[in-house]
């Protein structure tokens, strides 16, 4: 079986993503990593989650994305007194004409960053992660489809807990990918003050390279074209079977930390995101450096650790790492 995606094809999708990752390199300096997570979301229409101290660049990576391919953004900040119609929108009587009018929240639009989700209630956090996966929102017994592409970005901050409500792990598991941001280098750090004191993040500063939502359709399109090998696809569901199963195949202490295996979503998170990551390398097909190279990101979220695994910190990606050991790639 051969790729369905024509040389012409991949070679405008090329032309499409160096515009949008010059777009993006233009605000954000360095963060390599959420760029190609970023991306790999807006090529599947997956949404991610991002967790990082504050102060790493994560709304102004939002904004980014969203002036690239001249979408609509918004930005929610989540607090405990965050209601669902303050996320989905509500119904508004209107005394002049004795009428109800629908006002839609701010979830419809191409790409909403959610600051700090954890923050918000259980009942608010259902009603976006619904959002989220039927892709609609229902007011007044009124659906209202939301736009497409339609990309979300949660953040949560590893610091403060007090106030916060973790977010279940059923709901963890509906987001594609989970980022984890490190600060910037040293250099890094140099040329962001350097880009402040040149106005490049000044709200009449020049606009950058842009595409087209019809442009997006198009990229989305092509991830689905890319072709996967069905060696591939059973190296992707060795390693997350290994997830439900590991003392048979990683070391036992490792083995004994995991609470909760990856679901079949993972495996499912597996195969888009490495179809795009290929899309992103310039390939009409995945290998398998692909999926290894997102096993961290795809996994993170979905293996579930016990309190001794943390308490002898053991971390997520030291479980992944000793599965991927384990399988052998194609």
């Amino acid at each position: 079986m051969t790729s369905t995606l024509p040389a012409a094809d991949l070679a405008r999708a090329q032309a499409l993503l160096t515009t949008i990752g010059d777009a993006f390199a233009a605000k954000v300096v360095g963060q390599s990593s959420l760029k190609r997570s970023l991306l790999i979301g807006l090529l599947t229409g997956g949404h991610v989650l991002l967790e990082s101290v504050p102060g790493l660049a994560k709304t102004t990576a939002a904004q980014a994305i969203s002036d690239a391919v001249n979408g609509s953004f918004t930005r929610i900040q989540c607090t405990p007194d965050l209601l669902p119609s303050d996320i989905i929108g509500t119904q508004i009587f209107d005394y002049t004409r004795q009428v109800f009018e629908t006002q839609l929240g701010p979830v419809h639009a191409n790409f909403v960053l959610l600051d700090e989700i954890n923050r918000s209630s259980a009942k608010t956090q259902s009603a976006m992660l619904e959002a989220m996966q039927e892709r609609q929102t229902s007011i007044g017994g009124t659906v209202y489809p939301l736009p497409t592409p339609f990309l979300v970005l949660a953040t949560q901050n590893p610091i403060e807990q007090e106030g916060t409500y973790h977010l279940p792990e059923a709901q963890l598991d509906r987001f594609l990918l989970k980022e984890v941001l490190d600060y910037p280098e040293f250099a890094e750090e140099i040329e962001i003050i350097g880009r402040i004191d040149a106005g490049v993040y000044e709200k009449d500063a020049p606009p950058g390279p842009s595409v087209t939502i019809d442009d997006v359709l198009f990229l989305q399109g092509a991830v689905r074209n890319v072709f996967i090998d069905a060696s591939i696809v059973n190296y992707i569901v060795s390693a997350v079977y290994i997830t439900r199963h590991a003392s048979t195949y990683i070391s036992q202490v490792l083995a004994d930390g995991i609470e909760y295996g990856a679901s079949p979503r993972a495996s499912i998170a597996f195969s888009r995101a490495a179809r795009a990551l290929a899309l992103l390398q310039g390939r009409d097909h995945v290998i398998p450096e692909d999926v290894k190279e997102l096993r961290h990101v795809v996994l993170r979220h979905r293996i579930i650790l016990n309190f001794e695994a943390i308490a002898d910190n053991i971390s997520p990606e030291m479980v992944i790492d000793a599965i991927f050991e384990s399988v052998k790639a194609p």
